[in-house]
Formats: C-alpha cells, structure tokens, sequence
C-alpha cells in the first residue's frame, strides 16, 4: 500500500519562502509521477505542480511559475516544493498526489499561511 505523507507546512509572512516534502512510503518515487494541489476554503483542488516520473519534465500553474519549483530525490523517496516569495493569496492546504498507470494516491495534506 502506497503512504504519502506530507510535512513542511506552517505560517509564513509575505515574501517568505517554505519547502514543502511528500514522503513516500510502501513504492519508489521513481515510478510515480507526482503533484501538488492546492486546496483553499470554498475552491476546488487546485493543481500547482507537477513532474514526471524520471524527474524530466515540470509544469507549473500560471500563479505559482517562477516562484516555486518541484523536485524528486529518488534516494530519499521524497517528492518537494520549494515556495519562495510566498503570498497572501498562496494560503492553503497543499496535497501531495502520486499516479501511475490506473493507481492514483493522495496525502493528508499541510497547512501553508502567509500572512503578516
């Protein structure tokens, strides 16, 4: 059984940075392609990052490009987003999601807030 767990989260000011980890357990990384949602109050899950499962490709939304960035470190089993220059707006429960073929799994999620 796939676990992914999430860590990182927590309460930033403005312009501040955070790196979120998804910690995989029960599989490898390497064969999963990965994301990470956002989940704000009252709007539907958001996706914000992606990577491929060799680690070759990233995409990003529109309102997260060149601030934040996703990685794979296959060696530590764990999938990352680095937040910088974090704003208000990026308040949100972040999740992490893994696929693979017809296999689909979500984390519980972390809590980020950037507020002053």
């Amino acid at each position: 059984q796939v676990r992914l767990v999430e860590s990182g989260g927590g309460l930033v000011q403005p312009g501040g940075s955070l790196r979120l980890s998804c910690a995989f357990s029960g599989s490898t990384v390497s064969v999963y392609a990965a994301g990470w949602y956002l989940q704000a109050p009252g709007k539907q899950r958001e996706l914000v990052a992606a990577i491929s499962s060799s680690g070759g490709i990233t995409n990003y939304a529109d309102s997260v490009r060149g601030r934040f960035t996703i990685s794979k470190d296959n060696a530590k089993n764990t999938v990352y987003l680095q937040m910088n220059m974090l704003k208000p707006e990026d308040t949100a429960v972040y999740v992490c999601n893994a696929r693979r073929g017809s296999q689909e799994y979500w984390g519980q999620g972390t809590q980020v807030t950037v507020s002053s």
